[in-house]
């Protein structure tokens, strides 16, 4: 309990104060954000907004975690150790890093061709398959159970298909993120959420370790938690209008990190429950390539569907605290699931 108090607390301190420099710093860059031409109406006041903020509530959240494992010996004198990261630990930061690393190179392109266009679509997804496919390795050495899971394993052996399933999980949640990070808050209030579910789910996880079998919850537990306050912090300076843009660099590092958990916990389907408003993002946009594809008609006026709303004359504002509300339904509902299996494998349901 100590480790998550400390992880989310420092989190939120150092996002905070960062974030504060880091829009002077990136002001000072001229390292603006470059809007869609079919949004510039609605949303033309964002133009030249700092971008690339998820630099910041990325580093607060590894800095706040790597903390947690730093001892303070004050019987002879101030004296630091530091205790050896549990693999879990390590292989969630592979996947945040990484794939922050994949969006912030999208940035940089975007910001030196000062377009709305990063990385081409094959280097991006290469980028982001050969995170996953480390991650995916690891998580094997790890002794991560290959079975497919919902609130927890289901008895289905993926074997080698198990693979397949994490690519799957790790690309989809980062581009999931990345499309619904087109609001001032919107992807990362509604990450807030998402993580502070699998606070709950994984530190429950330690308190059970008998029946679930999760790799190192209490790492887990302890990185969404820093991941909470970091994201708080840069929440911070981000109510309506937004100083920063948390970019591809932030959204990409939210996806990866919530599906790395996901996988490390067993909890691969319920994720689409709690991460329920990154898949229904996902989803429109694949509803609308393929009405338009296949009718020359679109389903919604602009995809992803936020931004149906947007143009449909809804205010800013409106469209984001709706959306987290959409967020935290998913989240009650998949933490739901979660202790309702619980409550009937101790025979109380």
């Amino acid at each position: 309990m100590i480790s998550l108090l400390v992880g989310s607390s420092v989190g939120f301190v150092l996002s905070l104060m960062l974030t504060f420099y880091g829009i002077k710093v990136l002001r000072r860059l001229k390292i603006g954000d470059f809007i869609q031409e079919e949004i510039q109406g609605a949303h033309g006041h964002k133009l030249g907004t700092p971008t690339m903020g998820g630099i910041i509530f990325v580093t607060a959240a590894v800095a706040a975690y790597l903390l947690t494992y730093v001892r303070f010996d004050l019987t002879d004198g101030l004296s630091l150790s530091f205790r050896p990261l549990p693999i879990g630990g390590i292989l969630c930061l592979v996947a945040l890093v990484g794939m922050a690393a994949i969006g912030f190179f999208d940035d940089l392109v975007k910001t030196r061709r000062r377009r709305s266009l990063g990385l081409g679509k094959a280097a991006k997804f290469g980028g982001q398959i050969l995170v996953a496919a480390l991650f995916a390795w690891g998580a094997g050495r790890a002794g991560v159970i290959t079975e497919l899971s919902f609130t927890r394993p289901l008895g289905i052996e993926l074997g080698a298909l198990f693979t397949v399933l994490v690519l799957v999980m790790l690309t989809g949640a980062a581009n999931g993120a990345n499309l619904a990070d087109g609001m001032d808050g919107l992807a990362g209030g509604s990450a807030v959420l998402m993580f502070g579910a699998y606070v709950v789910i994984a530190f429950w996880q330690v308190r059970h370790s008998d029946i679930y079998m999760a790799v190192d919850p209490l790492a887990l537990a302890t990185i969404s938690a820093a991941m909470v306050g970091a994201l708080l912090g840069f929440l911070w300076w981000n109510a309506p209008p937004a100083h920063l843009i948390m970019g591809d660099v932030g959204s990409h590092a939210i996806g990866g990190l919530l599906a790395a958990v996901a996988v490390l916990t067993n909890t691969q389907l319920l994720l689409m429950v709690i991460g329920g408003l990154y898949v229904a993002e996902t989803l429109s946009v694949i509803i609308q390539v393929l009405s338009f594809r296949t009718t020359g008609r679109r389903v919604f006026r602009m995809a992803p569907f936020h931004h149906h709303f947007s143009l449909a004359g809804w205010e800013e504002p409106t469209v984001v605290i709706r959306f987290w509300i959409m967020a935290g339904l998913g989240v009650s509902l998949g933490l739901g699931m979660f202790y309702a299996d619980f409550l009937a494998l101790e025979g109380l349901l």
